[in-house]
């Protein structure tokens, strides 16, 4: 058989991070690579508790949907939304996805043609850019730093390019944990709105906030989030530009497979259209188990949250103590103030995918960074995560890592 793919199938890239963890499965490696959520922290018992609610007595627990999603559960994910993240919108102004990775697909699909520009973060979400391929629009790449985008880069390219979305990661970002400040944030609202540019943001990472001096969380004086979203910095809720996507992957459990979209009622409901026609709907039982858990009398998903922190804040500062020994004194890299991931500058002309092959070698996996930029890709960059692997694999996986750079930085 010829099989005859269309062209924009053979022009997207593997996965760098699904291909590694394929690789890894079954084997005695040590992985960093996947941006994996801890088992031993997923709520077991509450999720079976809410599993058995949800199908007791309730046949109709196991019936097709709504494409939009279950009703009471967008429901409560309104009013955590809105007490939370000080994000406002009603039910039919959300629509819930096979995780944020479909909310992303779905929006592409209904907004963007073949050679429509897009403006990313260098680097920014692989995952992402895979949509954006196979979709066949320009990615063009805006200058980033730890602050967010270069708000000076961004207005160049928006009058040099007229893109039609922004795709960012704002708070915690994959791969680089960066944090935008608040002018990034309003400046990025400021020009696109000026140019009617739309404006996705991804943010499955912003509830994994970790503690400041002192150990007390990060926050305002009255509790508020210090990262607001940028959909709640936008005022103008009758226009929005902005449409936010989130997911309990990180939260609660992978394996759920739920995420969500918000954003103008247009463009939702565009969105479900298209959803329709791709898978009908999402898993039905696995948002009533979810809905089952937020409304459990003796599960609090706040508290379950704040103990994910915790565990996943002290990972990443033995992971800092490490990066901060004399083994790793050529590189370079900024403490994560959330998230799941440190992002390392490897010494001048060492590339990633060459450490790769050595550390796997060794029994150790990470991500190199290369396949983050949507153009010019920095060959010395890799991604560790530290919230899966346990105290003792981290350990032992950075002292294989600094071994293997040890042998390149020897060599050159």
């Amino acid at each position: 058989m010829n099989y005859r793919f269309i062209p924009s199938v053979q022009e997207v890239k593997a996965s760098a991070v699904r291909e590694i963890l394929k690789f890894t499965q079954g084997k005695s490696i040590i992985s960093l690579a996947g941006g994996l959520p801890n088992e031993a922290l997923f709520p077991m018992e509450a999720v079976r508790s809410a599993a058995n609610r949800a199908l007791s007595g309730n046949q109709r627990a196991l019936q097709y949907g709504v494409t939009e999603g279950l009703p009471q559960l967008r429901e409560k994910l309104c009013e955590r939304m809105a007490s939370r993240k000080n994000m406002h919108v009603s039910p039919d102004e959300m629509i819930l996805t096979t995780g944020s990775q479909q909310a992303i697909d779905l929006l592409v699909r209904v907004y963007l043609e073949p050679n429509d520009i897009v403006l990313v973060e260098s680097p920014t979400y692989l995952a992402c850019l895979q949509v954006l391929q196979f979709r066949g629009v320009k990615i063009i790449p805006v200058q980033s730093d730890a602050d967010g985008m270069d708000l000076a880069d961004l207005a160049n390219k928006i009058k040099q390019y007229s893109p039609k979305m922004v795709y960012v990661v704002p708070t915690f970002s994959n791969p680089t944990g960066n944090v935008w400040s608040l002018e990034r944030r309003l400046g990025l609202l400021e020009l696109c709105r000026a140019k009617d540019v739309l404006i996705l943001e991804d943010d499955p990472y912003g509830e994994l906030r970790f503690r400041t001096d002192g150990g007390q969380a990060q926050g305002t004086a009255n509790g508020e989030d210090p990262y607001p979203t940028i959909f709640s910095l936008d005022q103008q809720t009758d226009e929005r530009i902005v449409v936010y996507t989130s997911t309990f992957s990180k939260t609660v459990a992978p394996a759920l497979r739920t995420g969500w979209a918000m954003g103008d009622r247009r463009v939702i409901q565009t969105m479900t259209r298209v959803k329709q026609a791709a898978d009908i709907h999402s898993s039905m039982l696995d948002q009533q188990i979810l809905y089952e858990l937020l409304v459990a009398p003796d599960f609090n998903l706040d508290e379950h949250i704040t103990e994910i922190r915790q565990e996943y804040e002290e990972r990443m500062l033995l992971m800092k103590g490490l990066l901060e020994g004399p083994d790793w004194q050529e590189t370079n890299w900024i403490t994560p103030k959330g998230g799941m991931f440190f992002w390392v500058e490897l010494p001048s002309g060492l590339d990633a995918d060459a450490l790769l092959k050595v550390s796997v070698s060794k029994g150790v996996a990470f991500v190199p960074g290369n396949d983050f930029y949507a153009a010019e890709p920095k060959r010395n960059r890799m991604r560790l995560n530290f919230t899966h692997s346990s105290r003792e694999q981290i350990e032992t996986a950075m002292k294989v890592l600094a071994e293997s750079i040890g042998e390149f930085v020897a060599r050159s």
